[in-house]
């Protein structure tokens, strides 16, 4: 069943001719909008009460640095996460010094600062809700959401 789906959604070929000139166009990169687009930027981790970049983080930073060079059009809001543990104002601000670290981080990976913003939302927003070790390493994190 699903090979007429695709049949249909191949244009005839005379159309197959116009389609990519049109496309050239366009002056920015469309925003995302299948789910493997949204996903494909990863989540990079932290240590508890750290904000420095861990060495398995890089590798996630380098490719998410690649797709953000290669979609021109994308912007970015960098959200840093705490665990539960410490104060709401405490997390707050570490939250924030992750979401910059990565910001940096990317930056000098060459992604421009002006399709960047950060923000922190501490121990808000958790990921995981349970009150352990391997969950709070999961709230530990910079997200990467697309605007």
């Amino acid at each position: 069943m699903t090979e007429p789906k695709v049949a249909q959604a191949v244009p005839p070929p005379e159309k197959a001719v116009e389609q990519p000139a049109a496309a050239t166009l366009a002056p920015e990169a469309p925003p995302p909008t299948s789910a493997s687009q949204l996903d494909a930027l990863a989540d990079v981790f932290f240590d508890y009460d750290r904000f420095t970049i861990r060495n398995d983080a890089k590798a996630v930073l380098e490719a998410n640095a690649r797709l953000l060079k290669a979609e021109k059009g994308w912007k970015l809001l960098l959200e840093g996460h705490c665990d539960e543990r410490g104060t709401a104002d405490y997390n707050l601000v570490l939250g924030e010094r992750r979401a910059k670290a990565v910001k940096r981080y990317l930056e000098d990976l060459g992604v421009p600062s002006s399709r960047i913003q950060t923000t922190s939302f501490g121990k808000e927003k958790p990921f995981c809700g349970e009150h352990s070790d391997a969950c709070w390493q999961k709230n530990r994190r910079a997200h990467f959401q697309l605007q």
